[in-house]
């Protein structure tokens, strides 16, 4: 059974900066996709990043310049490094697995909820 335990969330304010980090373990799928989404207070759940087997990774145009997703494959983390906070990025994220390559994009991904989902962290962003 794959579990996937996030952590890293938290409250912060305005360009302040956290690190999410995201456990997995119970699998051994050589072809995994992973990535992070997340879902704000009114808003339906987006795709904010996804990196592939060999480490190529996509990001949403709206979190590009700010957030970087990064894994460890040796220790089977998933990390989101965010920086320069806004409120517009208060939400619940969530990390997600998927044994396949390529991976799906970040809206097939996250509207069809595929693979395997942790619990979230929360990110509370105040002005």
């Amino acid at each position: 059974e794959v579990q996937l335990v996030e952590s890293g969330g938290g409250s912060v304010q305005a360009g302040g900066s956290l690190r999410l980090s995201c456990e997995a373990s119970g699998y051994t799928h050589r072809r995994n996709c992973m990535g992070w989404f997340r879902q704000g207070p009114g808003k339906e759940r987006e795709g904010v990043a996804t990196i592939d087997r060999f480490g190529l990774s996509t990001t949403a145009d709206s979190v590009k310049a700010r957030f970087t997703i990064s894994k460890d494959s040796a220790k089977a983390t998933l990390y989101l490094q965010m920086n320069s906070l806004k409120p517009d990025d208060t939400a619940m994220y969530y990390c997600a697995v998927e044994d396949r390559y390529p991976c799906r994009s970040l809206t097939t991904w996250s509207e069809g909820g595929f693979g395997d989902w942790g619990q979230g962290t929360q990110v509370t962003v105040s002005s």
